[in-house]
């Protein structure tokens, strides 16, 4: 007995979304996240941090930080005990300044959030960022209502534990059986996707190209969501 074609993706027929922040919401134009990272290891444990020869585009705060101390010298058990602290610091820091904080809307993203939001999907964001980070973010951008909750960097360092909790947490909001779609702009965004098994949506609205993203397998890749609007037209 033949088996039938598995059914094609309809990105729309999701019942939660999941949405990456920084390079597929939106871009900051404003340099407040890097320099309380900066601030915070200057005050904390007195070195000047650079992320240069780091990956940060797919990456997670605690990632980050954890590679720029451990190029410094600071050992792990160091960083882990000293990290709530070092959280707090930037956290703070940013939280003095979201009134300065720049961010510029990637293409549609606001009439894909009310497309959305006008249809009853559920909506959360899976993001490197730390908590308070991610939401002054999205405050700035005036995005925060779409959201009904976050999974962060706080206090899962793994892009894939940051989607799997994320996924739980629709699943709690909608049912076990409820279909998640996650939107991503990184290569790490797909692997980790795929890690979870769940269908993502690759938009090159960050760093990489669509030719850099599409061959890693995302569930369906576009240059912006201004294409996935034009598909329910």
């Amino acid at each position: 007995m033949s088996q039938s074609a598995p059914r094609p993706f309809v990105w729309s027929e999701a019942d939660a979304y999941l949405f990456d922040i920084d390079g597929t919401l939106l871009n900051t134009r404003d340099g407040i996240h890097y320099c309380a990272f900066r601030n915070a290891l200057r005050t904390l444990f007195g070195i000047e941090g650079s992320i240069d020869g780091v990956p940060v585009h797919g990456n997670t705060d605690l990632g980050i930080l954890r590679a720029v101390l451990a190029r410094a010298g600071v050992a792990g058990e160091e960083f882990e005990r000293r990290l709530p602290e070092l959280t707090h610091h930037m956290c703070d820091e940013v939280r003095r300044n979201a009134a300065d904080i720049r961010v510029e809307l990637c293409p549609s993203i606001g009439e894909l959030l009310e497309w959305l939001q006008q249809r009853g999907k559920l909506m959360g964001v899976v993001s490197g960022n730390l908590e308070a980070i991610g939401w002054a973010k999205l405050e700035a951008a005036g995005l925060r209502r779409y959201f009904a909750f976050g999974s962060f960097s706080d206090r899962r360092e793994q892009r894939e534990a940051i989607f799997s909790h994320g996924i739980a947490a629709a699943r709690r909001h909608l049912g076990s059986q409820a279909t998640v779609c996650i939107f991503g702009d990184t290569p790490s965004d797909i692997a980790a996707a795929r890690a979870v098994g769940a269908p993502i949506i690759a938009v090159a609205t960050g760093i990489f190209a669509p030719d850099q993203l599409s061959p890693l397998g995302p569930t369906m890749c576009v240059g912006c969501c201004t294409e996935l609007l034009h598909h329910n037209k």
